[in-house]
């Protein structure tokens, strides 16, 4: 059997690499954790390294060896006019069922820390932020010279989750620009957030606002910004081309803040966003805000934020945070597309039920587990 040893970052890094050089038939012979030397014991870097090889004729040979099941999967793939589909869809579970096996994350970490582990992952965060987070507190363990309490090692798993994420904008409206454009894909409680939001800008900073609706397609949206219009006591103004747009914003002039309700479309078409991008002057003294649900799929979430990566958002509004038990998501989100949190919503009162971000209630929230 043809070898190869593979050093990687990561195990998807190393599957990468052998699959490139051995396709999807490649055996995965041995794998293991590596730990380069770092400064005085301290900050050594992980990497994956991977054994494996690739030699057809002598896995046939030793199919006694294997599971009774695996000679007739071998000769089903060679009978089937489908059999390279088939090789493959194999070959990706093999290997993820190895990397399952042999990388499970709380598999490598003492008993004290598998409590922080099971509630990292517990609340969906990514498994290189749980990795990250897990060798830092199991280097400290290793280099402590007593046992460390849960409560300690809680707190040193806040301090790395900030370490991650302080980099990032968090806060709610600036107050910096006239026009607040809050933008997402229909069912994520757009209109009810923006009304939360006009609601403490009228309450709480007093200011003097307006709305402006580009969502024609639904007349229940457009009655709902009405209502809420109404109760705040100012105006709206339905817009629905360039013009109209254009048209509303001379008429809001003299206003402190101009809140912008885009239509709720299906955001994944890119038509909808050119759409918008024709119709909005995003440059234009405005500050931009993309909502997501926490009820959405996470893939999902970033087939979104994919679609306006060419628009100027600095942060982002979660909603829906009652109506999950974990919100990991949102940060891997942040982290993934270097995105800051501007608010995030926990029920439909307004104004009461919207949270101004900020990193530590960030961190608390995710800390405090379930949520009933």
């Amino acid at each position: 059997m043809k070898m190869k040893k593979y050093v990687a970052p990561s195990m998807p890094a190393a599957m990468k690499k052998v699959r490139a050089d051995f396709g999807d038939d490649a055996v995965i012979v041995n794998s293991k954790v590596v730990y380069s030397k770092g400064f005085l014991g301290l900050f050594k870097k992980k990497s994956i390294e991977v054994v494996a090889g690739l030699d057809r004729a002598e896995v046939r040979e030793s199919a006694p060896l294997l599971a009774p099941v695996q000679p007739l999967i071998e000769k089903s793939i060679h009978s089937d006019q489908n059999s390279e589909e088939i090789k493959k869809e194999i070959a990706d579970l093999k290997l993820l069922m190895q990397s399952m096996q042999r990388h499970s994350v709380g598999a490598k970490y003492p008993d004290e820390l598998l409590p922080l582990i099971e509630q990292l992952e517990k609340q969906e965060l990514n498994q290189e932020l749980v990795t990250c987070i897990g060798d830092e507190l199991f280097a400290i363990i290793k280099n402590s010279k007593g046992d460390l309490l849960q409560e300690e090692l809680f707190k040193l798993a806040k301090e790395s989750l900030i370490a991650s994420i302080e980099q990032l904008p968090f806060g709610g409206i600036s107050y910096e620009k006239k026009y607040i454009n809050v933008l997402g894909p229909t069912g994520v409680g757009k209109t009810t957030t923006i009304a939360k939001m006009a609601a403490r800008a009228v309450l709480e900073k007093k200011q003097k606002i307006g709305f402006i609706t580009t969502d024609t397609y639904r007349i229940a949206a457009i009655e709902q910004l009405k209502t809420y219009a109404n109760l705040l006591q100012a105006p709206v103004e339905i817009v629905y081309n360039k013009q109209d747009y254009e048209h509303a914003l001379e008429k809001f002039d003299h206003l402190d803040l101009i809140f912008i309700d885009t239509a709720g479309r299906n955001y994944k078409e890119v038509k909808y966003v050119e759409d918008l991008q024709k119709l909005i002057d995003f440059e234009q003294n405005m500050e931009s805000f993309l909502v997501l649900s926490m009820t959405s799929k996470e893939r999902d979430m970033e087939t979104i934020i994919q679609q306006f990566l060419a628009f100027p958002i600095t942060k982002l509004i979660f909603t829906k945070l009652d109506e999950t038990n974990s919100i990991g998501s949102m940060i891997n989100l942040m982290v993934k597309y270097n995105k800051g949190l501007a608010y995030y919503t926990t029920g439909q009162e307004v104004p009461e039920d919207i949270e101004e971000a900020s990193l530590e209630s960030v961190v608390e929230l995710f800390f405090q587990g379930d949520r009933k």
